[in-house]
């Protein structure tokens, strides 16, 4: 019996290949099915299931596309929801053969109702695995709050209600030495407080994870799993929707958006409404010259989180900019999130536009020492663009917090007319930010080179640093 994670860091998110005597089965598959055909492949083995823990939001699954390759069954847990495929919709309990192995559906309803792990037994009868989708992770338990984006009366507080249950009754009881392979780990936007461990013994998270303690109450447990929970990107209800309702053949999307372009034809498509031009290189080197109100979200970093929580509508049309070579892997990381509408790529990058003699714009960004000398010459406006939990950690003394996570707001803040000094952690969310608000008609914005980790190590800023409160006795 053999079990793989094929942990996958831009989403944060972990999928599974499990294979007993000659069959397979994948559970929580991205989008893009073939690495998974090829593994079988190469193992002479057979997909014979696809199982999903739940209707995902943070991405667009497999389960479709890895079906119709395959004619591999997909699973699902307990649920009436009229879906644009065919699928097994599976009893708390319900067990499945593959080779010599089972896999047995819990029904663990919380993240959202369907919500079930998949507990893995090998041919002598010992459970050994649970693969716990977004209700168990390492460190963490799955957020309550977003199937109420679909269905209203599912309340947060329901839901986590639910989610006690489930871990209590479900979970906690199974024998401390399975290993837990949770859907997702840090990063995800689907869990607050997630270990980037991504694999852990069950027993070894009843110890340690805040959510399992056992004599807390399932009054404590909602209140500790709501409190600090802020609002998911604007993305998910859409993928849950694609999820449920069905998708374009990912080797389509694909195919249009690695369609390359010439300046012309990159300029025609750029008069059409609403067309957004994101350019994915690095924050540096696109500062120094792009296309005018491009957008930077930079491929090597966390690409799909920024792109679904700035752009946020999946069917926004899209042109791409991009290095050499990288046009299909940028395709398909915005596929993997239902970013279907992309309309090609500028074949021979900027250089080709430049060289054609277009428009090309600027965005100035400056040292921690240059920024240095001149607030010794005049007041200057500093925002920081981080989460709010790290602003609140350490910053800048009187640095302005407009977090990239809540964008339209944290505009508000800026005013159109005056110069701001803007930075992240390291420079690229700062880029992200700054691009974004540029295309906005926001002129007067600079970033800082190496965000706040070089005006640290500058040493000529003020650090105001959390001091958590004092209790009298």
């Amino acid at each position: 019996m053999k079990v793989e994670q094929i942990y996958t860091g831009c989403l944060a998110q972990g999928a599974y290949y499990i294979e007993s005597d000659g069959e397979a089965a994948i559970i929580d598959p991205l989008r893009e099915v073939e690495p998974y055909i090829k593994m079988a492949k190469e193992r002479n083995a057979s997909i014979k299931y696809v199982f999903e823990t739940h209707f995902h939001a943070d991405f667009v699954s497999g389960h479709i596309d890895l079906a119709n390759k395959t004619g591999a069954t997909i699973v699902y847990g307990p649920t009436e929801m009229k879906t644009g495929f065919d699928f097994v919709s599976a009893k708390d309990g319900q067990e499945f053969k593959l080779g010599k192995a089972t896999i047995k559906l819990i029904h663990t309803p919380g993240h959202t109702m369907e919500s079930s792990c998949y507990l893995l037994t090998d041919e002598k009868g010992k459970a050994t695995s649970l693969f716990s989708g977004d209700t168990l992770f390492i460190g963490d338990v799955g957020r309550p709050d977003l199937a109420q984006k679909v269905i209203a009366e599912l309340t947060q507080e329901k839901l986590a209600g639910y989610l006690f249950d489930s871990l209590r009754n479900k979970i906690m009881p199974l024998n401390d030495d399975i290993i837990v392979y949770p859907g997702h780990g840090a990063g995800s936007a689907c869990g607050k407080m997630m270990s980037d461990e991504t694999t852990d013994t069950l027993g070894h998270q009843k110890r340690t994870n805040y959510a399992l303690r056992a004599d807390m109450t399932k009054e404590e447990f909602i209140d500790a799993i709501l409190t600090g929970l802020t609002p998911p990107p604007g993305y998910f209800p859409q993928n849950v929707m694609l999820n449920i309702q069905g998708y374009e053949n990912i080797d389509n999307v694909v195919k249009k958006g690695t369609t390359p372009l010439d300046v012309k034809a990159f300029e025609k498509e750029l008069k059409k409404k609403s067309v957004i031009v994101l350019d994915t290189r690095d924050a540096q080197t696109f500062a120094k010259g792009f296309i005018p109100k491009s957008y930077n979200i930079g491929i090597d970093g966390s690409f799909a989180n920024w792109v679904g929580t700035t752009i946020v509508d999946t069917t926004q049309p899209i042109l791409i900019v991009a290095d050499t070579g990288r046009a299909k892997e940028i395709a398909t990381r915005l596929a993997r999130i239902g970013f279907d509408n992309t309309l090609g790529y500028l074949q021979g990058g900027i250089e080709a536009w430049m060289e054609a003699g277009r428009e090309i714009d600027t965005i100035t960004s400056i040292s921690a020492e240059d920024l240095a000398k001149n607030m010794q010459k005049d007041k200057v406006n500093i925002v920081d663009v981080r989460r709010a939990s790290e602003y609140n950690s350490e910053h800048i003394k009187n640095a302005i917090n407009a977090p990239l996570d809540y964008l339209t707001d944290s505009a508000s803040k800026i005013d159109k007319d005056k110069t701001y000094y803007v930075h992240c952690r390291s420079g690229y969310r700062s880029m992200v930010f700054t691009s974004i608000l540029r295309a906005k008609g926001y002129k007067h914005l600079v970033d800082i080179k190496g965000g706040i980790e070089a005006l640290k190590k500058n040493g000529q800023f003020q650090i105001s640093q959390y001091v958590a409160p004092t209790t009298m006795l």
